[in-house]
């Protein structure tokens, strides 16, 4: 620019100089018009050093930003990455057994306190697991029930377990997890938010309890051994002896499974002061179909001294449950059957009959809805008996 404006100056003096008309004249305005001249050509200096000195400036404040732009991590907060590492192997559900139903139970011809409508949510699982590493992890699933003896819920830990996952054929669990059996049993019926599994509905068995339990599969074959207290999930003291409940599982084809399972042990219940009379055995099994919408299957048990580990007397029960549904998209309608003998050496005539069935529709995803009437007799011959009659809606809710 300084080379410009010098140049401009030169040519300006030159064509002044050539117009000049005579010697002395042109002697008398050419000191003054260089004069002149030297004015402009300091104010045009002046004008250049500060213009020079702006575009100094811009490049500097452009050059700054550039270098902001294309390194954001210079004025990023540190990174902490231990947070966000434990969210990321971090998994948090639920599951939730929720009901509007009304209940007609009578006991021998009277009508009981538990009749009448209304709403209960019968179970809510709230599920955190957490993964260590590829073999190490942890589960907490708590839960919540309705306890008549102080009117009030009661929230407590099913599940509270250290995991272990060696191969798929050697999974250890250390804490409260699942049962051998009743959870298996449950994967293949499909419809526990409307009713409990046979074993689990009559009481004898429970679906998880503290221990140390050891489960895995290859191919067709499945197992679990578990190593127990006894006394379920809601109590976990232990007794003079731990008991043991196991369960293979053989499945031939991707749709039909075969299971057989066996519980041995005293339930928690053998301690010092109070030892046990008896041990409590339980013998089952299970062949269950499922394939597109259908399912079929039927559960047997039979079980000795489940309710007598305590007193001298002996007992005996045997049971059986038929279920079938078929899902259509849209809907999917269910029914199923049991026949329970609760007692049958002390009252051998004491039977157990239930039913089931009903229409369940999907809402959304992990949401079900299903209306249902449920039918259930226990009765002796004499005159001793229990009914309820139970017609609504069930619904179940997963995320």
């Amino acid at each position: 620019m300084k080379r410009r404006v010098l140049a401009a100056a030169v040519v300006l003096a030159m064509v002044s100089g050539a117009s000049m008309p005579t010697p002395a004249f042109a002697q008398s305005n050419e000191a003054a018009e260089i004069a002149q001249l030297k004015q402009q050509l300091a104010v045009l200096q002046a004008k250049v050093n500060e213009l020079e000195q702006r575009s100094k400036a811009q490049t500097g404040e452009t050059g700054t930003r550039q270098n902001i732009a294309s390194s954001p991590q210079q004025q990023a907060k540190p990174a902490q990455p231990a947070p966000y590492a434990w969210a990321s192997n971090t998994r948090i559900g639920g599951t939730a057994f929720i009901d509007f139903t009304y209940l007609d139970q009578t006991k021998n011809g009277t009508k009981t306190d538990a009749s009448g409508t209304g709403l209960d949510v019968k179970r809510f699982y709230l599920t955190v697991d957490h993964a260590f590493n590829d073999i190490w992890s942890a589960n907490l699933t708590t839960d919540f029930n309705y306890s008549s003896v102080d009117g009030e819920t009661q929230l407590f830990v099913k599940k509270a377990y250290l995991q272990g996952a060696f191969s798929p054929l050697a999974t250890l669990r250390v804490g409260s997890a699942n049962m051998a059996w009743i959870p298996f049993v449950e994967d293949w019926y499909g419809y526990r938010f409307v009713e409990n599994t046979l074993v689990d509905r009559v009481k004898f068995g429970t679906s998880a309890d503290w221990g140390v339990h050891l489960l895995g599969a290859s191919g067709m074959f499945n197992y679990q051994a578990s190593i127990i207290n006894g006394g379920g999930y809601k109590n976990p003291t232990r007794s003079d002896s731990v008991d043991f409940e196991g369960r293979v599982g053989f499945q031939p084809i991707k749709s039909v499974m075969i299971g057989v399972g066996v519980y041995s042990g005293d339930l928690g219940k053998d301690t010092h002061s109070t030892p046990a009379l008896h041990d409590a055995h339980r013998y089952d099994a299970m062949i269950a179909y499922h394939g597109g919408g259908l399912r079929l299957g039927g559960e047997y048990f039979r079980a000795t001294d489940w309710n007598n580990v305590l007193t001298p007397a002996t007992d005996s029960a045997d049971g059986w449950s038929l279920w079938s549904s078929y899902d259509f998209g849209p809907a999917s309608i269910f029914a199923r059957y049991d026949r329970v003998n609760p007692s049958k050496d002390l009252d051998p005539s004491l039977k157990d009959t239930y039913y089931n069935f009903g229409v369940a529709f999907p809402v959304t995803e992990g949401v079900r809805v299903a209306l249902a009437y449920k039918n259930e007799m226990l009765k002796d011959n004499s005159k001793t008996n229990t009914r309820s009659r139970e017609l609504g809606a069930w619904g179940e809710v997963k995320f």
